[in-house]
C-alpha cells in the first residue's frame, strides 16, 4: 500500500512540473515596459509558416493580457523576438527481444535492443528585448514539442497552451 501511495504522490508532482523554463535579468524594472513591436527577425523565416501564425496570434493575445501595446518599432519600449529551434531527438519503439538458458549460478543470454529512429521536433524560444539597449532582457523555452504527425488543430491548441503558459511567468517575480 505504501507503493501505491508513493507512486501516486510522484504522478501528481510530475503533473504539476512545468513544460516553460524561463531566464531574465533581474536588474530590469519590467513595470516600465508599456509597448511592444516585433523585432526585424522575429520568426526568421522568409515566408510566415502555419506554426509562424498561430505563434504571432498565441502572443498578440497574451501581450495584450498583459496591458502592453503594440506600436511601430521605433516607438516601442520591448522587442518580441520568437523563434522555433529544431531539435532531433532518438526515440526507442517496441521491446527488446531476449532469451538465455543456464542452470545453477551459471547461464548464457543473448539480447536485441529495441528499434531506434531520429525524430524532429520543434521547441518554441520567446525572448523580450529592450528597445534602446536591444539586450534580452526575458527568456521563455517551452519543453514540449510540436512534430509533424500533429494535426493543424493539435499544433494550434498546444501552441496556444505553451504560450499562455510562459507568459504566466511575466512579469518575473509575481509568482
Amino acid at each position: 500500500m505504501r507503493f501505491v501511495t508513493c507512486v501516486v504522490v510522484a504522478l501528481a508532482l510530475a503533473g504539476c512540473a512545468s513544460n516553460v523554463v524561463t531566464d531574465y535579468d533581474s536588474a530590469t524594472a519590467f513595470g516600465d515596459y508599456n509597448t511592444w513591436a516585433y523585432a526585424d527577425d522575429a520568426g526568421s523565416d522568409s515566408f510566415m509558416s502555419l506554426d509562424g501564425s498561430r505563434v504571432k496570434s498565441a502572443l498578440e493575445r497574451e501581450l495584450a493580457s498583459k496591458a502592453m501595446k503594440p506600436v511601430s518599432a521605433a516607438e516601442a519600449d520591448v522587442l518580441v523576438n520568437w523563434y522555433i529551434a529544431k531539435e532531433e531527438r532518438l526515440e526507442q519503439s517496441g521491446l527488446g527481444l531476449g532469451f538465455g538458458f543456464g542452470t545453477g549460478n551459471f547461464g548464457w543470454g543473448l539480447s536485441a535492443p529495441p528499434p531506434v529512429r531520429e525524430v524532429d521536433e520543434g521547441k518554441l524560444v520567446i525572448e523580450l528585448a529592450d528597445a534602446q539597449s536591444r539586450q534580452v532582457i526575458w527568456r521563455a523555452a517551452s519543453k514540449r514539442y510540436l512534430n509533424e504527425n500533429q494535426s493543424p488543430e493539435t499544433r494550434r491548441k498546444l501552441i496556444d497552451e505553451v504560450v499562455q503558459e510562459m507568459f504566466t511567468k511575466y512579469p518575473p517575480g509575481l509568482d
